[in-house]
C-alpha cells in the first residue's frame, strides 16, 4: 500500500451513495467506480438496511480514493469538512462550480464554497490562492481578501486585479 492511498475519506449517505459516487465520477477526469458491495441479511437488526441494497461504493476522483457508505439518516454533512478543488483557470472554476453546484443549496455559496445536492461542501478555488493572499504583499492581500469576500463563485481575474491594486 502506498502512503498516498493510506487515508481514504468515507462519506456517509442515507441511501444515496451510489448516485452520489456516479455524480462525482461524471464531473472529474481520471475518475471511476472501483467496486460496489451490498448489504446481506446479516446484521439487519443493527444496520436496518434491506438485503441487496447498496452498502459501500468505492470510487476514485481524479485518482484519489473515496468510499461512499449508505449508513442511514443518523448523520449529515456539514461545513466543518469540505473538499477543495484547486483550479488552474477560470474555465476550470466555472466547470466545477457549475457541475458540483447542480441541484445544490444556492444559499450556501460564498468565497468559492458551495454545497452540492447531497449536502457535501466544496471549495472551488484557484490553485494560486495562497500566492494571492500571501505573495501580493500586505495591501495586495487585503485587497484580494476584500474582493473574495464579496464573491460567491471565484472570479480569478478580479482577484488578480484587486491584489495588484487595479480594481
Amino acid at each position: 500500500m502506498s502512503l498516498a492511498k493510506r487515508i481514504t475519506p468515507c462519506l456517509w449517505f442515507d441511501g444515496q451513495a451510489e448516485a452520489a459516487a456516479n455524480h462525482y465520477v461524471g464531473i472529474f477526469p481520471n475518475s471511476r467506480i472501483t467496486s460496489v458491495s451490498r448489504y446481506s441479511d446479516a446484521g439487519t437488526d443493527v444496520h436496518h438496511q434491506q438485503p441487496g441494497t447498496v452498502m459501500v461504493v468505492a470510487f476514485e476522483l481524479d485518482g484519489h480514493a473515496f468510499t461512499a457508505l449508505n449508513g442511514g439518516p443518523q448523520f449529515r454533512f456539514n461545513e466543518a469538512v469540505s473538499f477543495q478543488v484547486n483550479c488552474r483557470s477560470q474555465e476550470e472554476i466555472d466547470h466545477y462550480w457549475a457541475r458540483l453546484g447542480e441541484g445544490g443549496d444556492p444559499k450556501a455559496q460564498q468565497c468559492g464554497w458551495l454545497k452540492d445536492r447531497y449536502g457535501l461542501s466544496w471549495q472551488v478555488i484557484p490553485d494560486t490562492m495562497g500566492e494571492l493572499f500571501a505573495g501580493a504583499g500586505a495591501e495586495g492581500a487585503k485587497r484580494a481578501m476584500t474582493a473574495m469576500l464579496a464573491m460567491k463563485k471565484i472570479d480569478l481575474a478580479a482577484l488578480r486585479r484587486a491584489a495588484a491594486g487595479r480594481t
